[in-house]
């Protein structure tokens, strides 16, 4: 909850990357909170105001994946609208003639993106979720202890990077300080 709220705050990229670890963390626990409550909160080490206030964090994340219908797969509501923000502001980004950086980095990443969306026939993703799902199916697989092919990271390198720059893009954007954003 602390961290994610840090990252909504300065990463919007790794925002939504977190929550689906969380998303996915509470699945693993079948949402149950006393099942999270001694894998996960416990592992916590805050004091008693702030340990509540976890345990209140992730029982709202249980109700929500309950009552949104994403008990098994999917994301909650705050994840997907933030998503929805990302892919506005890219697509802004896309049609501003002063935004040639962005553009260019978008333009080395295109044809991966093109090709796991021809692998995802059928998926109906946008481009920024798209290079979302390829990170975390990165760390999924580190976290598996499987090899990954050298195009496959260098792919996913060029996904981080214009990720990293959207994501700078939005933080400015919530400031207030991108007058082409607001």
């Amino acid at each position: 909850m602390i961290i994610a709220r840090e990252k909504r705050r300065n990463n919007i990229a790794e925002y939504v990357l977190y929550m689906w670890q969380i998303e996915d963390l509470i699945r693993a626990n079948e949402l149950d909170m006393q099942r999270l409550r001694a894998t996960v909160i416990a592992q916590y080490r805050q004091d008693t105001e702030s340990t509540a206030e976890i345990d209140r964090w992730y029982a709202e994340l249980v109700e929500m994946m309950l009552t949104e219908g994403v008990r098994k797969q999917g994301h909650i509501n705050i994840v997907r609208i933030a998503i929805m923000q990302m892919e506005e502001i890219h697509s802004r980004l896309m049609a501003d003639p002063k935004e040639m950086i962005y553009q260019g980095l978008y333009y080395q990443v295109l044809p991966a993106i093109v090709q796991l969306r021809a692998k995802s026939a059928g998926s109906n993703t946008g481009e920024i979720e798209t290079c979302l799902t390829a990170i975390y199916g990165l760390l999924t697989l580190r976290l598996q202890k499987k090899e990954v092919s050298e195009e496959t990271l260098a792919s996913i390198k060029q996904m981080s990077t214009l990720l990293s720059v959207l994501s700078e893009k939005f933080a400015a954007r919530e400031e207030g300080t991108d007058e082409a954003l607001l």
